[in-house]
């Protein structure tokens, strides 16, 4: 018995640091290995082993797959066409190509990444579009339900996905508000698989707000919201579904240029509004929320000559930074580590997105597993 349960862990140990796609392909070789690839334990064990080893980890981005070729914007019939790729993190090679698992040609967005799921769905939300979790590794997705709680429209909406340890759960949190200042939060569960609207609102929340960049930590989700003319992080734990807010430093005095990201465990903001008082320098201010308070870090300076956009921070806690080309719809994505200020090029050509005045650009971080499948 001792040597059959000592077989099983060495086997146990060589298939988790397999890819998900070849687990996926292993399932068929015998039932023994099906049973053990589609338990929920050797799911648990294999995205654990993932995001504290950084194994199997790619860039998840929107990019332009034929950037040589130029749109003619005077032609109607010329569609742009951008894509949804996993590059690798270390190669910067593209590994695969992401279609919508429905099938559909229409654009769609990304939301949020989480051990290999990814929330998509409108590229402009409305309180009606609809949401899929998906695993593009093992091609399983889940469709949230669309809410019956909701008996209004809305003007804007956010939402944000990731886990949460504390519920051992994954969360989609989905905030909207009227121009009139009315407003409604729901948290869908994919344990429970439905949605619930959470009654009670802090009256901080309750005006009218723009929302901005947002990210998902450890089952909270924070966004950036300007009130007037003060730049806030509101904070939602979707576990305890308690609201925080943390005024900004008074140093960032606008949304614009402002980052919000996740670096060495902490959330951070990077602000990169103004230039550097040194002459043909510029430069990000950086913060990191401590203690529920922001500790300014050393700034982060560099040649103008780049015209870099900070849009987020790589699982290596590496600056994802946009060198911009935005006349053209497309900007360079390089890394840089914060501290040697070595500036590493991707050669991958991202999309920039734009929604009236608002131009967007997304890096993800992705973790391969096997979440979803088997309906775990």
């Amino acid at each position: 018995m001792a040597f059959i349960r000592r077989k099983k862990e060495i086997l146990i140990d060589i298939l988790v640091r397999l890819p998900a796609k070849s687990l996926v392909r292993f399932v068929c070789t015998c039932k023994s290995w099906s049973d053990l690839i589609g338990s929920s334990s050797f799911v648990s064990i294999h995205v654990n082993r993932n995001v504290t080893k950084h194994a199997h980890v790619y860039l998840l981005c929107l990019h332009h797959p034929n950037f040589e070729r130029q749109n003619d914007n005077d032609d109607p019939y010329d569609i742009e066409e951008l894509q949804w790729s996993l590059f690798s993190n270390e190669t910067f090679q593209q590994f695969s190509k992401l279609s919508h698992p429905l099938e559909s040609t229409e654009q769609y967005r990304i939301y949020g990444a989480s051990n290999g799921l990814v929330c998509i769905s409108d590229e402009i939300l409305n309180f009606d579009s609809p949401i899929h979790i998906w695993n593009p590794s093992v091609r399983k997705f889940r469709t949230p339900p669309m809410s019956t709680n909701i008996n209004m429209k809305f003007s804007h909406v956010a939402l944000q996905f990731g886990f949460h340890p504390g519920v051992n759960d994954y969360k989609a949190v989905r905030i909207m508000r009227t121009n009139k200042g009315a407003l409604a939060v729901e948290v869908y569960s994919l344990k429970t698989y439905c949605w619930k609207m959470i009654e009670a609102i802090p009256p901080w929340l309750k005006c009218t707000w723009k929302h901005h960049k947002g990210t998902f930590f450890n089952g909270v989700a924070y966004h950036i919201i300007e009130k007037g003319p003060i730049c806030s992080i509101m904070s939602f734990d979707s576990g305890n579904e308690e609201f925080e807010e943390f005024i900004a430093p008074d140093d960032i005095c606008s949304s614009w240029g402002l980052c919000i990201d996740i670096y060495k465990e902490r959330i951070c903001l990077l602000f990169d509004f103004y230039p550097c008082e040194e002459e043909c320098m510029e430069k990000f201010d950086f913060w990191v929320l401590q203690e529920k308070r922001w500790k300014q870090l050393r700034p982060f300076i560099y040649s103008s000559d780049y015209c870099f956009r900070t849009i987020g921070i790589s699982i290596d806690n590496e600056l994802l930074l946009a060198r911009r080309g935005f006349d053209q719809g497309i900007a360079d994505l390089c890394l840089c580590n914060y501290e040697s200020k070595q500036v590493l090029e991707t050669d991958i050509k991202l999309a920039v997105m734009r929604y009236g005045e608002i131009e967007s650009l997304f890096a993800i971080n992705y973790v391969e597993s096997l979440v979803l499948f088997n309906n775990h």
